[in-house]
């Protein structure tokens, strides 16, 4: 990115020398045993690229000219557990003192251009299987067991140079693979490197030909992309090249939608700002997910039904920890209802009416359609609708029922509201920024208070559905349901007045209800 210092190439190496002397006996070990028997073995792509930038690989990626079968009779004996779900595509795996390492055999990959899917072709020869490589910085190697470092596309130059580029021209890769559209995006935020001007220019020519790769492959490049450390820059490649036009049209479409204030900021950049100050909020617990490496086709589709990170709930409400993925989405795309709510209005003015509501559904239908589970999407949808419901707080004059309800509404979702809601705020009027958070500082303060008091996360009526059943002489059914209603809606207004006094305006209630007569 402009303005990035990059480090020098060697520098780079020796990052990499200390961030592998942890694990260099155990890759020695194993090269040897591989050599024994007469066959290559090297040390590839994301954890090459990782170590060099001096970060973390969790997985060790190793590449070979053996066939699954001698690589499964060579790691035999030598580590703690084997397993071959990769087989099919030439991979085995195996554990061995806490390290886990996937050796596949050399590929040379053919691709059927119309589905994405590879046919399987074994290789050779080392450089034969790093061309296929989506990104010259996954295209390194070492070779083992000397550790004799490979870069026949100059991944090193890149990395120092800050620069992503592929091994071979970029249509043919992105022709291969158009996810790897996607990936380069990712990588742009991940690793902080700026698109080759070529790869810049073939993902605006090939952005249509995302449409053929699976939604869920889709999904789980977004969600890493929005994981890391700071989304932005990958979002605008998105949104410059058109790719977003075809996975997230919904970003594209706020680009041009003017706030209501028709000042600084489109609704675009206002999400954009308000994404990078959610996650400022997050509390900085949980480690960053790897970058990781270009994952093969089985891979993919056992992601496909894995839960996604940082989609959980907290159950009570309590602290964000970093990534968030509901928070980051729901900051994202809190605005997303206005361009089609957007009204001019006879003063000059722009009004976006419910947008929230507009914008909740708008953002369900989307998850949906990228595969997002059910529970994050639920929660993202939640947290849309409800963003702009501080905004009723105005002079701080709320009562303690619209308090209760206020927290009754965002449920487990509290914590990320107060965060979202925090973020929301990006005008560049001094006084008017200190006043929201002045006056959002005050309803937090009075939800502890009323917490401490009334415990609200689980505010309840004060008589239980087999309680108001007894009362009513009634069965469990919709007029049970509405009766429950009425009493926590009672209990949100009043607080706790005991469960006679309860017991009493549910009757009254019920003298007002058509079905009040001898039950069946």
């Amino acid at each position: 990115m402009p303005g990035t210092t990059h480090p020098t190439t060697d520098e780079l190496l020796a990052a990499a020398a200390r961030r592998l002397a942890p694990v260099t006996g155990l890759l020695t070990e194993l090269g040897e045993r591989f050599g024994g028997a007469g066959h290559e073995l090297a040390l590839v792509g994301g954890p090459v690229r990782d170590a060099l930038l001096g970060r973390d690989s969790v997985d060790l990626d190793l590449t070979t000219d053996a066939r699954p079968e001698e690589t499964e009779r060579l790691l035999r004996g030598w580590g703690d557990a084997l397993w071959d779900v990769g087989r099919a595509f030439g991979t085995i795996g195996a554990r061995k003192d806490g390290w886990q390492v996937e050796i596949t055999t050399y590929r040379k990959d053919a691709y059927d251009r119309t589905s994405r899917k590879p046919e399987v072709s074994y290789g050779d020869r080392l450089e034969d299987d790093l061309v296929r490589r989506d990104f010259t910085v996954n295209a390194m190697a070492l070779r083992l067991p000397d550790l004799t470092f490979v870069d026949p596309h100059d991944g090193l130059g890149d990395l120092a140079r800050g620069l992503l580029r592929t091994p071979g021209t970029p249509a043919e890769s992105f022709g291969d693979d158009p996810l790897r559209m996607m990936r380069a995006a990712r990588f742009v935020s991940q690793l902080g490197l700026t698109l080759d001007p070529a790869v810049e220019a073939a993902l605006r020519e090939r952005a249509g030909s995302l449409e053929m790769i699976s939604a869920e492959r889709i999904r789980d490049e977004l969600v890493k992309l929005m994981l890391t450390p700071d989304p932005r820059p990958g979002l605008e490649v998105l949104t410059d090249t058109g790719l977003a036009d075809v996975m997230l049209p919904e970003l594209s479409g706020m680009r041009l939608t003017v706030d209501e204030h028709n000042r600084h900021k489109d609704v675009y950049e206002h999400s954009l700002t308000v994404l990078a100050q959610a996650i400022d909020l997050e509390l900085p617990s949980r480690p960053l997910p790897s970058a990781g490496d270009e994952s093969s086709p089985s891979e993919a589709s056992a992601s496909e039904t894995s839960e996604q990170p940082g989609s959980a709930a907290p159950a009570d409400g309590g602290p964000v920890i970093r990534p968030d993925l509901v928070l980051r989405l729901a900051a994202l795309l809190h605005d997303i209802g206005k361009p089609a709510t957007r009204r001019f209005e006879p003063d000059g003015g722009v009004s976006f009416n419910h947008h929230e509501l507009v914008g909740a559904r708008m953002a369900t239908k989307r998850l949906k359609a990228l595969r997002l589970d059910k529970d994050t999407t639920k929660a993202v949808s939640r947290l849309i609708e409800l963003h702009l419901r501080f905004h009723g707080y105005g002079d701080g004059e709320w009562t303690d029922s619209a308090v209760r309800r206020y927290v009754t509404d965002a449920g487990p979702l509290l914590s990320r509201l107060h965060l979202l809601t925090r973020a929301d705020c990006t005008t560049r009027n001094v006084r008017k920024a200190a006043r929201l958070r002045r006056s959002y500082d005050s309803l937090e303060q009075r939800i502890e208070r009323l917490q401490e008091q009334e415990e609200l996360a689980a505010v309840r009526p004060e008589l239980d559905g087999n309680e108001i059943a007894e009362v009513l002489g009634i069965r469990p059914g919709p007029v049970l349901g509405r009766a429950y209603k009425h009493l926590l809606a009672v209990r949100l207004d009043e607080g706790m007045i005991g469960r006679e006094e309860a017991a009493m305006r549910l009757k009254e209630w019920w003298t007002t209800q058509p079905e009040s007569g001898p039950s069946d």
